[in-house]
This record gives C-alpha cells, structure tokens and sequence, in this order.
C-alpha cells in the first residue's frame, strides 16, 4: 500500500538453543529465551496473558477483519524456506552500517541477534523501545469516584497492565512480560535505551477530542486504515471507558523515536519528557538460588545455562503462567511475582536508561488536542509526501465483491452433511473434495474451525476462499473455542504439541504460502457484533458478524425436515463437537452419523502414534491428543460413529500414489490446485525433515472420501469397544484403548482398497461437475481490472 516494497520483511526461524546454551543460526523467536529448545515447540508460560479471541490474537491476526476488507494485495508472500528469517534480516541490515532499533513488542529477537552477534552491537546506534512501567500507576480497572454501588477495584493502581494476571503480578507490561529475560539482556547490552514506558503512554489517552478529529482526518490511504482500526477497537472494547484506557502505545513510541533522532540533543524530544533512571528488567522473584522447577536456565544443570551466576539475580522463581500458586498473596488481590518489572533500582545491577515520563502538552493552547502528538500524528497521516498508493478497491479499476450461491432448485438432496476442521493442508483438501460431491450425495450445510489445532484461528479466511473459489458462498463457517475441553479460556494446553515454525502452524496459516493465490472471498472474518448476541453495542455492520460453531449448529437444526438427521465429519480435535452435545441435550437425537478422523489403535506390530512431538506418549494420535476430553466425551456417548484410525489413514497417505493419479486426470482449477499444494508438501517432505509428518495431512482426506464413496468402496469395519485416556497426564492423553469390558461399540476402518482409493480421488477432483466458478487470485485480478461482462451464474 505504501510503496514499499523494498523494505525486508524477517519472521522466524527453524534454529533453536542447546541445554547447554548453544544458540543455533536462525532462531526463530517463537518462545521466550528460557522455555527456547531446540525446536519451535514449546509452552506459552508468558503468552497465556494474551487472550486467543475477541480483543486478543485473533482479533490482532485479522485487524478486526478490516486487513482483508482495505490493505491491497502485493506480490510477495511468505514461501517456505525461500522467506527471510528474522535473523537474517537483522544481520543484513545491522552490519551495513549505523542501525537505529525500534521494538515495539517483546524482546527475543533482539536479544537472540545481541547475544549471537555481539561484535555488531557497535552498529547500533541507539534502542527505543514501547515497554515496561517504572513509576507508573495504572488508571484503569477503577471504581468511578462517585459510585454508589458496591465496586471492587481491578488492576487500579498498578505499576503494570497485565489485565489477565494482575493478581499473580501487578508490575509487569505486556510487551517486556512476553520475554523478561530477553528484555534483561537488550537493557544491559551497553547500548544507548530511550524507553517509552507506561508512566508516559498513561498520559496519552485515545480520548473523545482527538478520536473525533482523526475522523475528520483520513484524506489518505492509510490515514482511513489507521482510523478503521481505532474506530473498531472502541466499538468492540468491553466497556464504557474506551477514550480513558486505549492509549497511543506503539505509535506514540514511533513519534518521540523520530522526534529524538530528527533533533539534537540540545532542542531535546518534541513529544514526551524524559529524564534519566537507573534500572533493570525483573527475570525472576527472590529468594533466589532456591530451584523448583520453575526456572529451566537453572533447574536440572550443574552449570547454569548461557554461564549464568548460581544464586544470581537470574535464579529464583520465574513465573510459570497467569495462575501460579508461588504469586499469589493469601487475602491480597495482588500478586508478588515481579517477571518483566522495569524497576528503579541502585547499585551494580542499575542500568542509565533515557525514560519518557510524559506526554508533552500541546503549544498550542487553542486547539482541542491535548497533547503535541497527537497534532503532529494527524498531520503526519495526511501528507501527501510518502502517501499510500492504493487500498484493495483502488488498486483494481473494476474491483467488486461478488458471492456465489448455487441453484439448487428441483434438486434432490442428500446427506445434511457438517464438517468440522481445525484448517490443516489435508483439510482444505478435504473440503474441496466434499464440495465436488454432488448435492444429491452430500448436501453440505456447515462448516466448523476449531483454532486449537493445526493452524490458529485467523485461517478461518481460508475457508471463505475455498468456498468461494468453489461458489459456495452459501455455507455458513462456524467459528469455534481456541483450547481444549476443560483448559480455560487462556493457555495453550496440548495445542502447544504444535510446532509454531516450519512445518507447523506458521504453514498452516498460510497454507504453505499458498493462501495468496486463492481467489478473494468477501466474506471473511470479522469483530463486528451487535447488542443482540452479546456485545456491549452494535458495531458499525452487525450484520457481517463471524458465527460461532453452536450457531451454525442451531441453524442447520433448524432447517432440517421432520425425517432428516446431520451426518458429522470431523478432521480435528473433537472440541466443537464435545461443547455441542454437552451444551444441546437434544443433539445426539438428530445427529444421524459422526464420522471421526482420529486416533490410534494399537495393533500386533505395536506401532506409534503421529504425536512426534511428545515422545513419551508413544500411542496417542494428534487429533484425539489435541482435546482428550472432548475424544472421551464424543467417543464413549451413544452416538453412531464411525472412526477413521491412523492404521487406515497411512494407507492412503501415498504422495507419489496420489500425485501420479491427479496428473493424468483431467484438468479442472480445483485438481491443480490440490496437486500444487500436494507437490509442495511432498517436495517438503523429501528435502527437509522439518517436514518429515506431511503424510499426516494426506492421509486426512480419507475421511471425506469415505464418507462420500464408502458404500461403492471395497472396504472393512469392525466393531470395537474402545475408552479413551483423558486423565491430564502428558504420556497418556489421548489415547485409544481397545476395553472388552466397555458397552461402547464404534465401527472401526480397518482397511480398504488403497488402489481405487487413489483413482476416486483423481476422478472426482478432475470431474468438470461442480468445478471452480472462479480459479485463482490471478482470474480474479484480471476480471477486476477489466470492464466487467455479465456477471456468471451458476
């Protein structure tokens, strides 16, 4: 949008970090230094206080859903392993010359380069970094003064603005809290710090004048984007006090980093008063040099990791999440646990740090803006030196939205079929497969995305684009929880099995860098909401809000006749389905079918499970591992279920097989678009082991093609009476045990013809019925730049 595509973009990173401290090339910064391991897998002890959906990740992955509905579609993309790792990116740029580095999140990529590089710090010039409290005092989560209802104050008061974990720790901010112990190490580098902490963004509330004069100010691109993004985060904040607790974090941070480098030290900071402060950044809590179990740069080593001092400042407690007992103060709302505190201190651990401590007032005392940045970030976003080129409407001289919705008119109908994924590669094939079954077969009426599975929650988009690629803009996308049954609404819980890098979800959400070339849906997410189903106001479309997955549930319910019943297809964790039938007592009375991809029975030759993550639990199988809850409650009720075992999915998990199928079927924009994807994987698979499960995803398709062919299929069932393990033990979740014992019989796919397996695949993918109406983002591109014909209808 900005023209700016010379700029180097760096995520990432495979590298990872001996017991010993070895710190490998290319790390990629997914985990914070202490929990890093030698590869992307890893526990979210600090980002369990960011919450996974509305206000949190989900929302910042999508912007509230304004990214896909403004930002234009440039050519570069992320590609696997041809993408710059964050690492590299740094390395490049530091050693050509003098660098100034501006953080504005948490600390462990810089702190990985610092450690890594030492003999470059003398290339940076100077940090600026948004983080931290020093003296600050937290304005929100207090009680009006003139309440006249009994009110009990939240984290009013503190040093920090951990919303979700104040009472464990009240000094510590979001940003230096991701990754106390990188933070320590960019504050101690030697390196010249301005940092803009909370005692200075405090000052610099979002309030009602300057929200109401960026309205009158978006003349350009970006200052329209900018705006859409404020105005959607007030209209989906929790409460009342918007214009009193949204403040000018990172872009007042941007303002006095260029204030400071644009003047001299004589004419000093246009936007923010500083002074300067000794300090340091809290890694751990006192006493310390007593061990236990909470700290891995200690725990376990007879030398302390990266030669740490036994007993040093960095060995005592390090808190383990939002809930630890260790924090915890008995009759005090306010926890002990200091992790990530920038605190004023004296002595040979004090660091002289430059500390923005206000926002300035605004010279001109006319004016209605308060604060001198906020007149100079109005001017900045409307000038026309450096000024966005395009948004998506203006980058195509014809761009328009389009749905496509079949004719189903004197149509029989088939199977009211659901289908659940949590958004992996094999399940996007699947779903392309399902929608090239005629509706007479299989009449799709939902879809459901869980986000604690292969991909997060944001991928829903991908989704939108598959079904409108397919012209089937009819079906409703349930979105669902983002934990596992039973795990709270925070963490990261069994999910964490996942790698977060190659091979995992960084793929996942990409679809191997292959989203991009999808056709635009415009449908997408969104925060948009309404009173109506819950929000504290309607926002500016209620209309386009995201359902949830018991939604779409309910209005598929709805619709069925008198004799019909749902057939349910998942390809992920059983999460969705778990919260269905323990929410709706009449669920289990309309559901015809359940057929579940999923699980590992054990057989004479003793084989493994797929959970290569976790070794010590050699039998359990992802789906089921990823909410052995859910398994336990969907798995041993009384409905009629088929299961889909690992046995049966490794053999149809033949890449060459398959590939050689699909390449002498016919050509149709869905095949070549499956066979792309299933190339890409394959070639993964071969050259580099971080790939080495791919097989995984392919054999996920077999549920989809089962449940469409099974009854033309050569093919075996048994009835097995099985349990599920779901004790909250690590070794055993998720597992399937054969119980002789047990009452609860499920059919079982022991085997099928693996040969007309592979050709149904092709055929149907080949089949010119029910094709693509529209093929790629670049048939997409080339309508929109031309004077639209009449519109097709299918």
């Amino acid at each position: 949008m900005m023209g700016r595509d010379d700029i180097l973009v760096g995520i990432g990173g495979d590298g990872g970090i001996s017991d010993a401290g070895t710190i490998y090339p290319n790390v990629g910064g997914y985990l914070p230094l202490i929990d890093q391991g030698i590869t992307t897998v890893g526990d979210c002890r600090y980002r369990k206080a960011v919450p996974l959906e509305g206000g949190g990740r989900l929302d910042i992955d999508t912007n509230w859903g304004i990214r896909r509905s403004f930002l234009p579609q440039g050519n570069r993309r992320y590609i696997p392993f041809q993408q710059p790792t964050t690492q590299q990116v740094m390395i490049d740029t530091i050693s050509a010359g003098p660098t100034t580095v501006i953080l504005t999140g948490s600390h462990t990529n810089f702190a990985i380069f610092l450690m890594t590089y030492p003999h470059l710090k003398g290339n940076v010039k100077h940090i600026y970094t948004m983080g931290g409290g020093v003296r600050s005092k937290n304005p929100t989560g207090c009680c009006p003064k003139d309440v006249t209802t009994a009110c009990t104050p939240q984290q009013c008061g503190d040093i920090g603005n951990l919303f979700s974990s104040y009472s464990t720790n009240p000094y510590a901010e979001f940003n230096i809290f991701g990754d106390p112990f990188a933070a320590y190490q960019v504050f101690h580098s030697g390196i010249p710090i301005t940092l803009v902490p909370l005692d200075a963004t405090n000052t610099i509330p979002v309030n009602e004048e300057f929200f109401y004069a960026f309205q009158q100010h978006q003349s350009t691109f970006e200052a329209e984007y900018c705006f859409k993004s404020l105005k959607m985060a007030r209209d989906t904040w929790p409460d009342d006090q918007f214009h009193a607790s949204y403040f000018m974090w990172d872009s007042f941070t941007s303002g006095v980093a260029i204030s400071s480098m644009r003047n001299d030290k004589l004419h000093g900071n246009d936007f923010a008063e500083l002074e300067y402060m000794n300090i340091t950044v809290i890694t751990s809590n006192e006493p310390y040099g007593i061990y236990d179990g909470s700290n891995p740069l200690f725990d376990g080593h007879a030398v302390p990791k990266f030669g740490l001092k036994k007993g040093g400042v960095h060995s005592g407690h390090v808190q383990t999440g939002i809930i630890d007992g260790f924090c915890l103060i008995e009759g005090s709302r306010k926890g002990r646990c200091e992790d990530g505190y920038t605190k004023e201190i004296s002595g040979l651990e004090a660091v002289r740090v430059r500390v923005a401590t206000k926002a300035k007032s605004n010279v001109d005392k006319n004016s209605r803006l308060d604060r001198e940045f906020f007149k100079s970030f109005l001017e900045v976003l409307t000038l026309r030196d450096n000024t966005g080129h395009f948004d998506i409407t203006a980058q195509f001289p014809f761009y328009r939205e389009v749905l496509y919705k079949p004719n189903f008119v004197n149509k029989s109908r088939g199977k009211v079929t659901i289908f659940d994924m949590d958004m992996s590669a094999g399940d996007f094939v699947s779903l392309i497969y399902l929608l090239k079954a005629p509706v007479e077969e299989i009449d799709l009426k939902g879809i459901f995305v869980s986000g604690n599975g292969w991909a997060n929650a944001a991928t829903i988009d991908i989704v939108y684009d598959i079904l409108h690629m397919m012209g089937r803009d009819d079906i409703p996308v349930g979105r669902g929880t983002s934990t596992a049954l039973g795990t709270g609404i925070l963490g990261c819980k069994y999910v964490n099995a996942i790698p977060q890098g190659s091979g995992g979800l960084l793929d996942s959400d990409t679809l191997y860098g292959l989203a991009r070339s999808l056709p635009q849906s415009p449908r997408r997410y969104t925060a948009e909401n309404s009173v109506e189903h819950g929000a504290p106001r309607n926002t500016g479309n209620p209309e386009l809000r995201q359902p949830l997955a018991f939604e779409v549930w309910q209005s598929v319910k709805k619709q069925l006749d008198p004799s019909e019943k749902i057939t349910i297809l998942t390809n992920g964790p059983l999460t969705n389905l778990a919260n269905i039938v323990l929410s709706d007592r009449n669920a289990s009375s309309v559901i015809k079918s359940v057929y579940v991809v999923g699980g590992h029975i054990r057989d004479e030759n003793d084989s493994n499970g797929n959970v290569f993550t976790v070794p010590s639990n050699r039998y359990a199988e992802f789906n089921l591992f990823l909410d052995p809850l859910a398994a336990k409650v969907v798995l041993e009720s009384t409905m009629d279920i088929t299961l889909i075992p690992l046995s049966s999915q490794r053999k149809a998990s033949s890449f060459q097989t398959l590939l050689e199928s699909l390449e002498y079927a016919e050509n149709t924009p869905e095949s070549s678009f499956v066979l792309h994807l299933l190339s890409l994987l394959h070639d993964l698979q071969q050259k580099h082991q971080l790939y080495h499960h791919m097989g995984i995803f392919l054999g996920e398709l077999l549920g989809a093609v089962y449940l469409v062919e099974g009854s033309n299929m050569q093919h075996s069932l048994l009835l097995k009476p099985i349990s599920i393990i779901a004790d909250n033990t690590t070794s055993t979740d998720g597992q399937v045990v054969v119980d002789e014992q047990s009452a609860n019989l499920v059919k079982v796919l022991v085997d099928f013809d693996s040969d007309e397996y592979y050709s149904r695949v092709a055929n149907r993918l080949g089949n010119m019925e029910r094709s693509a109406v529209i093929g790629s983002f670049a048939e997409q591109r080339a309508s929109w730049s031309r004077q639209p014909d009449n519109l097709r209808v299918r």
